[in-house]
């Protein structure tokens, strides 16, 4: 999904400063931002935030749904990340450069890597169907970043289990399982679905930072209430975390080892500064680097203005 903001934020995130060495609780009140101008379908950006940037090398998370609507994204660029879409209802088709054409329904994963460049586009089977769904940005490592773009579709995935609660691990690794999906640095992504009753002791890494989110129903998290909607920042330095639900629930819970380099966020484009970030937006505006995505009809979307202010580094906190 791309960021359809008119006026995006340039963001610098990550290095280490501002990571909770130890375990907190932050209660990180997302933003709505509506994709593709007034009528279009109106998410909640919890990453980016005023108060935290990233968690691990997941730099962007929108939850959008569940309600009727129609997704069409046409046409649009990344640089520097991967996109990871995880949807609880709904059917979507992803398009993009390198030929991929894939419909992905709930329970499934897309994972696309855009390397050095790609551009893709996504829009809904069935017009006006509820959708519910997170897509999120994991942040690439220098090593990776202007690797070959690449596309990934996932219909297995690993489950554990515990009484009343089913874990599905998308992305990275979780209690000794890993997803068979791509990643270029240690991180965590799994949905936890509980019956009512449900409880789980969740084994984390200390090394890594964690938070989690109710995507359904409300949920507890040590014992504190995780109510719909915020994301709940962890810290570090945790061996398990206990949830329970007295309800049907869902929870996202996501984490990794706290990302050291420093990137630059804007638009669709993730990279290391802010003449990298003009380079971008200009080769997409030139119809070059990032190829055509065959078989849509969606209009194509172009980059909008740049700040008209250079960046200033900030750390990972406000």
């Amino acid at each position: 999904m791309s960021d359809l903001e008119r006026e995006p934020r340039e963001t610098v995130c990550g290095g280490l400063d501002g990571t909770a060495e130890g375990p907190v609780r932050e209660e990180l009140i997302g933003r709505d931002v509506v994709l593709g101008g007034t009528r279009g379908m109106k998410v909640t950006r919890n990453l980016p935030g005023r108060e935290r940037r990233m968690v691990g090398a997941w730099c962007f998370l929108d939850h959008y749904g569940p309600e009727r609507a129609t997704m069409s994204v046409g046409p649009h660029p990344h640089t520097g990340l991967q996109t990871v879409t995880w949807l609880l209802q709904g059917r979507v088709l992803h398009r993009d450069s390198i030929g991929s054409e894939q419909l992905i329904s709930p329970g499934q994963l897309n994972l696309m890597t855009a390397g050095r460049a790609i551009s893709h586009a996504e829009e809904s089977v069935e017009p006006d169907a509820l959708i519910h769904g997170v897509q999120l940005w994991v942040a690439l490592p220098a090593a990776s970043r202007h690797a070959d773009p690449a596309f990934e579709h996932h219909e297995a995935l690993p489950v554990l289990t515990a009484p009343g609660v089913t874990i599905t691990v998308f992305a990275g690794e979780l209690a000794g399982v890993a997803s068979p999906a791509t990643v270029h640095t240690p991180l965590t992504g799994a949905e936890l679905a509980f019956e009512p009753g449900g409880r789980v002791a969740v084994p984390l890494r200390p090394d890594f930072e964690y938070a989690v989110m109710a995507l359904t129903g409300e949920a507890e998290a040590d014992g504190a209430p995780l109510p719909p909607g915020p994301l709940l920042y962890l810290g570090c330095g945790r061996s398990e975390l206990v949830l329970s639900a007295a309800a049907a629930s869902r929870v996202l819970l996501i984490g990794g080892e706290p990302f050291e380099e420093q990137i630059v966020m804007w638009w669709n484009f993730v990279g290391r500064g802010h003449e990298e970030i003009e380079r971008f937006r200009k080769e997409w505006q030139e119809g070059s680097a990032f190829g055509e995505v065959p078989g849509t009809t969606l209009a194509r979307i172009p980059a909008p203005p740049l700040p008209t202010t250079r960046l200033k580094p900030r750390g990972r906190q406000r």
